[in-house]
């Protein structure tokens, strides 16, 4: 029930108004946003990158629907890639396809992507697209197979909650494209989603296999123990190579394990977003996990 109100809430402009003029509310997010510039982002990925781990930056920002909003959002992308590039930083860059104009036009959106994903090209550097909610999922993979027939420095998430996430990985594997498995983070319907939790894992590890064993770079996106002893366990019993997948989790959700798994020597990437858009990213992840609200409580009372 938490996990539903803080999705819903996740999708209200009115709140978010009213949490923007908070005097403590960015100090809240704060645990999970890098900074609002990209200048701030980067400090922290060079900070991460002394520590051990990689990184890649997103900047905040969903369901643009004005080009000149897209067209910023594109340019700052690239600059950012420029900055990376300058600082010798082990980051890649992450976006959604909505940020780039998908809402407006898709021919408009993959033009954005394009030229992003070719400067990546350019400087050696690697983009990944984000899966938004369902009903961008189809528009997404398409932009993305257009993009990859064209550049392959460019990877696409699955999220393990949807019914056709199966059908979706089969076909990256053929093509063999970078794919980044999380299990889902919106407040999905059960005509295109499984409810039940136990599904939703199960599913995973399902989708995690298919993608190790067809050999495709593999991001595996959770904070949960047991599906990352689950990947552990099948890339062990079946010879995968450790330069085969990679282990992902987000910036300021679960610090001391990320540490314990870099310390054993497993590949980490940190997801670093960082902007002023951080409100509907900053309830999302109050709702994937509620241990998540005890941080917030203590920085509002300043703890």
């Amino acid at each position: 029930m938490l996990r539903q109100t803080l999705l819903f809430l996740s999708e209200r402009d009115d709140l978010k108004r009213i949490l923007f003029k908070l005097p403590y509310a960015r100090r809240m997010a704060g645990r999970f946003i890098a900074g609002d510039t990209s200048e701030e982002a980067l400090a922290v990925a060079l900070q991460l990158n002394r520590q051990g781990f990689r990184v890649t930056l997103d900047l905040l920002g969903e369901s643009v629907s004005d080009r000149a909003e897209a067209m910023r959002a594109s340019a700052e992308y690239a600059e950012s890639l420029a900055e990376i590039d300058a600082h010798d930083a082990e980051t890649t860059i992450s976006l959604k396809l909505t940020q780039l104009g998908l809402d407006i036009d898709t021919d408009f959106c993959f033009e954005n992507l394009l030229g992003i994903v070719k400067r990546a090209d350019e400087l050696g550097n690697f983009v990944r697209i984000d899966m938004e909610d369902s009903e961008h999922t189809e528009a997404t993979l398409d932009v993305f197979y257009r993009t990859f027939s064209e550049y392959r420095n460019v990877g696409i998430v699955i999220q393990s909650y949807l019914y056709r996430s199966e059908a979706d990985v089969a076909r990256l594997v053929e093509l063999g494209a970078p794919v980044r498995l999380c299990k889902g983070a919106y407040n999905e319907p059960a005509s295109v989603a499984f409810q039940d939790k136990r599904e939703v894992d199960a599913n995973y590890v399902h989708l995690m296999k298919m993608l190790l064993d067809g050999g495709t770079p593999t991001a595996i996106a959770s904070h949960d123990e047991r599906m990352i002893d689950a990947t552990l366990e099948h890339v062990a019993r079946n010879g995968i190579p450790d330069d085969a997948f990679e282990i992902q989790m987000l910036y300021g959700v679960r610090r001391d394990y990320q540490k314990q798994l870099v310390d054993n020597g497993l590949k980490m990437r940190i997801y670093v977003p960082y902007g002023s858009q951080w409100y509907s990213y900053f309830m999302r992840r109050m709702a994937e996990r509620p241990a998540n609200l005890l941080f917030v409580a203590r920085a509002a009372m300043g703890g």
